[in-house]
Formats: structure tokens, sequence, C-alpha cells
């Protein structure tokens, strides 16, 4: 629908538009995150393609250029001769042919209204945040550092830049967060979010949310020093800030899990207390917004198709799952599925053996009662057996190996099948 109608959080009318962080997780070989995305490359996902041509630096993640790779992802789809594109807000889930609902979590009241009344439930929801970006031209180069944690990245280069804390310095940092002003909530729902009567999706807590839970929380979270030497003292500092690169040119920097719902004056006055930014011009400011999805357990199959109405089929977060790849692995999946479904075949579930087969799994097979969107993890893959486990039992980058061999081999023969 965008740009003929706006979200609360994207600014353009491309496709892909990140509107939180601008990191694909880790590309580190035998992670889960990477195996996905492994997945995803040897079936061909433009996603993918996009991702490698917005490719930034970022240690071990796969971090992107936001605007060149929404741009490489909407000429793809938009120079693509059997799709055609039409800018309009949908109101209702079409009543006939087969149908993928991939509107994501900031899906349109209208539509949410209609899912709600097409699956017999209300909707599920809980809350996301945004961090702050900073013109990297007003960051203080004699203040912060280059390094990646203990010196390692994809290509041994320092890819983030290290604003360092003082104990003194932490602590009013965090007496500053503690205190400052929250942004005022616009509709009914958001209002219980300041009561904490909706939930936060644990990986992206805002620092609010964080420091609330101890004085030191930040500190062991996202403001950890570990393996962070400075060079210019050859120790970790007490806390540090880290800020990743934002666009291929180094134009810009966002602050890495600092997520928040504060006033935008507030942030100015607070994030300037960050050693190297007290003079920073703020792009972005943080903020958070609602995600909607429904319970993928109650509704959908391991193929994603809505239990009551099969020719329909959810993907991307609003089928429950969290995070930019694991949204792009179930809409590759569900567009595989529903062409097979148009062409008179039965959709087959991937592998569990697999990454994307063990998170459509999850998604169709979780305790539907304490449903939480989820992103990849072996945890979600099948276990080895009792053997396996002793003989890797010390060995956790072998097992993790293991692991992704047998779930690249349970995809090849899926694709022979």
């Amino acid at each position: 629908m965008r740009p003929v109608k706006q979200t609360a959080a994207h600014k353009t009318g491309d496709f892909g538009e990140l509107v939180c962080s601008n990191s694909l997780k880790s590309d580190s070989e035998n992670t889960a995150p990477w195996l996905l995305k492994q997945e995803l490359r040897k079936l061909g996902s433009i996603s993918m393609l996009s991702a490698a041509e917005a490719r930034v630096p970022g240690g071990h993640a796969l971090t992107v250029d936001r605007d060149v790779f929404a741009r490489a992802l909407t000429a793809a789809l938009e120079t693509e001769p059997r799709i055609k594109v039409v800018r309009e807000e949908v109101c209702a889930v079409p009543e006939e042919g087969v149908v993928i609902l991939a509107t994501g979590p900031l899906t349109s009241g209208a539509l949410a209204e209609d899912i709600g009344r097409l699956t017999g439930s209300g909707g599920l929801y809980f809350y996301d945040s945004i961090s702050p970006i900073v013109d990297a031209e007003t960051i203080d180069r004699e203040k912060v550092f280059a390094a990646s944690r203990y010196g390692k990245s994809l290509d041994g280069s320092d890819d983030y830049l290290n604003c360092p804390f003082t104990k003194q310095e932490y602590e009013a940092f965090v007496e500053a967060i503690l205190s400052a002003e929250s942004a005022d909530a616009h509709i009914e729902e958001d209002r219980a979010i300041r009561k904490g009567k909706v939930p936060f999706f644990e990986s992206c807590l805002p620092v609010e949310e964080i420091a609330r839970r101890g004085r030191d929380t930040l500190r062991f979270g996202p403001m950890k020093p570990v393996g962070l030497d400075d060079p210019r003292t050859g120790r970790w500092p007490y806390a540090v800030i880290q800020l990743r690169q934002e666009d291929q040119r180094a134009g810009s920097y966002n602050l890495v899990g600092f997520q928040n719902y504060m006033k935008f004056p507030e942030q100015k006055r607070v994030f300037r207390m960050i050693p190297g930014l007290e003079r920073a011009e703020f792009l972005r400011f943080g903020q958070i917004h609602r995600n909607t999805y429904i319970n993928g357990p109650e509704l959908l199959t391991a193929t994603l198709q809505l239990k009551g109405t099969p020719r329909v089929f959810f993907a991307g977060q609003i089928s429950g799952v969290e995070g930019y790849v694991e949204s792009m692995a179930t809409g590759l999946m569900a567009g595989r599925w529903a062409a097979e479904l148009a062409q008179g075949r039965e959709p087959q579930p991937m592998p569990r053996e697999t990454a994307m087969g063990s998170l459509t799994h999850y998604v169709a097979h979780a305790d539907p009662k304490k449903y939480q969107p989820a992103n990849i993890a072996f945890d979600l893959l099948p276990q080895l057996d009792e053997a396996d486990k002793k003989k890797f039992k010390h060995d956790k980058r072998a097992r993790h190996a293991e692991v992704c061999r047998r779930a690249t081999a349970a995809l090849e023969a899926y694709e022979r099948a």
C-alpha cells in the first residue's frame, strides 16, 4: 500500500525497507543464522542477492546499506515481467484464488480486522523498537576507537566504532536513562505499555526496560565491553556503546542495541552524554512500534497454510517469526508452496533437518498458549542422537557443523524429490 498509505514506521515506497536494525545477523560459518541464509542463497533468494549488493562492514554480521538494499529489491520486482505491482491499500482478504498474506507487523487496521474475522481470533501483538542513527561527521573520533569484539571480523577489519565509558560516566548515563521522559502513546493499546501490560520481544528490549532490571544490566547487555581493547589504555572500558555503519559511504552509524521510547528531545540530551557523541546530530531517533502477528500453532500448517482456508498462506512477521531473514525465508517458502497449490500439487513441508523446515515447524507446532515470535536458533532444529551427542560432547563447533551438514544434505534431497 506504500506510499499511497504509509505505516507508522516506514518512510518510503520501496520494497524491503528496513525500519529497525540494518543487520541481518551473523554470517559466521556454521551458526544458525548463517545456515538459514545459506539455505536461502541455495534457493536463489532475491533478498539475499540484494543484501550482497548492499553489504557494508559489520564484523561477523551481514549488515546492509538500507537504501541500497531496498532499491535493489524494488528494482528486481518492478522489472520482472511476470509481476504486476499494484499500489493501493487492501482492506480485506481476497475471497477466491491462492493468496499470500505477507503484510508484516504493521498490517493496516482494516486488513487486520478482516484477518481476525477470517481466522476467528483477535490480533496478537508485542512491541518492537528501533535504534537511533547519528551523522558520522558529528562523531568525535578522538574519543571513540575502531574495533571488532576480540579483534574478530569476517575480513579482519575493525568494523565498529566504540564509545568507552568510565564507571562514573556509566552510572550518570544509566541515571539519565531511568529519569528520561517517555514519548506519549497515541492509541489506547499503546498506553498499556507504560503500565507493563503488554510484552516486548526479549531480544529487542528498549534500553529503559533493560536498565530497570538492575544498574549493571546494560553493562552486561548492549554496553558490555568484553573483548574490546581500547588502544589508548590496552584495557577493556568499564562499559561501551558500539556504533555500526549504516550505509556504504560510512556517512551514518546506528547505536547498536539502543532502541528506546524516550521523547526525541530527551534522546538528544541523554545520548549526547555518550563519550564521542557530545555534539552528535541525529538523523533518526529511536522509536517503538506495535508488531501484529497471528497465533501460528492454532491457525497454520507446516506449509504456512490457514487450516480452515488452505488457499490462504501467511508469510513474514505476521506469521509469527521474528527477524528480517526469518521473514525472507517464510516468504520464499510460501511463494513456492503457493505455486505448487496453483498447479494442482499438494505442498510438502521442508525437511525438519533444515533451518527453514524447523522454522515453519515451530510456527505450526509451538505451544499456542505461550506462542512468541521466534528467531532461528539451533534449539529449533532436531537434536543429534545419543551417539553423536557423545561424539561431539566437548566440541560445540563440530556439533554445529554436523547439524549444518545434515541440513544441507536434507535440503538437496528435498530439491531433487
